[in-house]
């Protein structure tokens, strides 16, 4: 058995699982964890500490669900049109998505290891202990990061 095949099966339903956190829909899920894996391969050389694999494996399944998100954005451009003239206050929902976009962009501009635990919480449901195991930490080490994360978040919303 090679090292990344080794690595597959340690990680696999890890990976799927976060994932299914993420996008909430199955079919979608697989597809994205053979896409995980499969990035993952094409870079297996880039992967310096072998004991962090599974964070390392989180932030290739991180951005491929991001890839997904933003190709699916740019099809669905029209029916965003169409729902805003549904009869709802459109300035309203031109103002929400705008706060969206900031607090994503803030968020992107945030340093590790804030953006990446306040994306495993928020975004794909991870308990603090979960993190704290992901990274090698201790749970305070995660509560302390995340808080600290919301806190840098707000600042630069201000």
């Amino acid at each position: 058995m090679t090292e990344f095949e080794k690595l597959f099966r340690e990680n696999r339903d890890f990976i799927f699982k976060y994932l299914m956190k993420l996008s909430r829909d199955y079919s979608l899920a697989e597809e994205l964890t053979q896409e995980t894996f499969f990035r993952a391969y094409m870079n297996f050389s880039a992967l310096r500490d072998k004991e962090k694999a599974s964070v390392w494996l989180c932030s290739i399944a991180k951005n491929t669900y991001f890839a997904y998100c933003n190709e699916q954005k740019k099809k669905d451009s029209y029916d965003t049109l169409e729902e805003m003239s549904d009869g709802d206050d459109i300035e309203e929902k031109i103002i929400r998505k705008e706060l969206s976009k900031e607090a994503l962009m803030c968020l992107h501009k945030l340093e590790e290891p804030y953006k990446e635990v306040f994306m495993l919480s928020v975004f794909g449901g991870f308990s603090l202990k979960e993190i704290s195991g992901i990274f090698g930490k201790s749970e305070s080490w995660a509560r302390v990061t995340f808080y600290r994360a919301k806190e840098k978040l707000s600042e630069r919303m201000r």
